[in-house]
């Protein structure tokens, strides 16, 4: 039986290859809007689903962006438990040492229209309905239909943004100006790092964090 005292937590994971306003819109919509307490972005090293698909810049590197992009962010944090895990990582595993990690508080998975439709390819997906949750948000293109398991899952109709890492990546590479599309201090971070194939003359100031 759930504790109704328990801080209930959406835990959204991705690789954040960077960190972009879709991202953060999301996670703060859900934490007032979608009955949790909070939302933690979860970093992913390693998406077993789409392994040697896309290059990723170090982990120390994308976990520092997702640190600049919550430091003012009421409601949404930051979770690095997968860095220190086995690799690949899979989503029931770190569900599981979350929970064994923080007792007082419920976990609830969050996770595309995009990705549920592939739902029933993910490790002991079963298990993940029934010891935590899903909560699903909608993606442009993706409709809802896996009836089987809808009893089972929450749909929150969060807003729509076709905003990719894989866009600003590509944006970024060409010399396109990113700032808009990404939090506060994330696009200073990559000009000064010179990530993605940055190389801007361009005076961004950088301030640390």
């Amino acid at each position: 039986m759930d504790n109704p005292d328990q801080q209930v937590i959406g835990i959204l994971g991705g690789s954040f290859n960077p960190v972009h306003i879709g991202h953060l819109m999301l996670a703060s919509y859900l934490s007032q809007f979608g009955g949790l307490d909070a939302v933690w972005l979860t970093l992913s090293p390693l998406n077993p689903l789409k392994a040697g698909s896309t290059e990723l810049i170090p982990d120390i590197q994308r976990l520092k962006m997702l640190q600049i992009a919550t430091a003012d962010a009421d409601g949404v944090g930051v979770c690095d438990i997968e860095l220190s895990m086995p690799r690949p990582s899979f989503t029931i595993d770190t569900l599981r040492l979350l929970a064994k990690r923080y007792p007082r508080r419920r976990f609830k998975l969050i996770i595309g229209s995009d990705n549920w439709r592939i739902f029933d390819k993910w490790r002991e997906h079963e298990a993940i309905l029934d010891e935590f949750g899903v909560i699903v948000y909608p993606r442009p293109g993706y409709e809802i239909d896996t009836p089987i398991y809808e009893s089972r899952a929450e749909f929150v109709n969060a807003p729509m943004t076709n905003l990719s890492s894989t866009f600003v990546r590509h944006a970024l590479a060409k010399g396109g100006d990113m700032n808009l599309f990404l939090p506060p201090g994330v696009y200073s971070y990559i000009v000064a790092h010179g990530l993605y194939g940055v190389r801007s003359s361009k005076s961004v100031p950088y301030v640390s964090t």
